[in-house]
């Protein structure tokens, strides 16, 4: 009898623990300030003092299909100013912003003189890419079984790639590159025959109940493109930052 129950007390132990370890970082979690180690690079540069070159991008272009060339841009652009080395001149959506707000001025709408005010021309134009090289560059897999229950894992990496150039917006000259690759890796587990395994494990039947459970987890794809761009962005004040 005690015996049994010391079985049956393992048994509940190990279904909980693969349960648990399939689970893990399901639920939700509060939104909290980005602390990567990309983000605190930047974040430790030296703010610059006096004028700043005033920069801009227009749009990434992206051969990734998760990955949205307009949200590059924006991920760009903040990361430009995060850094604190440039002015970053607005041309993306100037018709949704700075156009409107000159027009409203000039119809006299609003106070001031803003509609006679010539807008900042930039020094530097960045052009950036987004690519994937060898989307399934290395696979692994593990699979066995022991009384009826099936594990298997796997795990597959892939690298997410980050191409800047600078323009010199003057003459159209290309002047520098920057190219920045991240690895993105995605594993999984799976356990399958847990009743199965119960029933063998315990001599008892359940009456052919079984259970199954499978967990994925893949490292975000914009969590990987913001370390590539703040990481490029780096790159660039060490270049030319004020």
């Amino acid at each position: 009898m005690k015996t049994a129950l010391l079985q049956n007390r393992f048994l509940t132990l190990v279904i909980l623990l693969v349960c648990s370890c399939l689970l893990v970082g399901w639920g939700s979690e509060d939104p909290k300030r980005d602390d990567s180690s990309t983000t605190k690079k930047l974040e430790s540069l030296p703010r610059a003092q006096g004028p700043r070159p005033v920069v801009t991008i227009y749009e990434f272009r992206s051969s990734v299909p998760e990955v949205s060339a307009a949200a590059a841009t924006d991920m760009f652009t903040t990361a430009l100013i995060k850094s604190g080395s440039f002015a970053v001149a607005e041309r993306q959506r100037l018709s949704e912003g700075v156009l409107r707000e000159k027009q409203m001025n000039a119809q006299g709408m609003t106070t001031g003189d803003s509609a006679n005010q010539r807008l900042s021309g930039a020094q530097y134009i960045f052009e950036g890419t987004v690519s994937e090289a060898n989307p399934e560059e290395s696979k692994t897999g593990l699979g066995g079984t022991f009384k009826g229950l099936g594990l298997e894992t796997s795990g597959q990496k892939a690298n997410l790639g980050l191409d800047v150039r600078v323009i010199d917006a003057n003459t159209g000259v290309v002047l520098d590159a920057v190219n920045v690759r991240k690895p993105v890796k995605q594993s999984g587990l799976s356990a399958k025959g847990v009743g199965s395994f119960a029933q063998k494990f315990t001599k008892k039947s359940l009456g052919g109940a079984d259970a199954s459970v499978a967990h994925e987890s893949k490292e975000g794809i914009d969590q990987a493109l913001r370390a590539c761009i703040e990481q490029a962005v780096y790159e660039l004040v060490k270049r030319y930052g004020g």
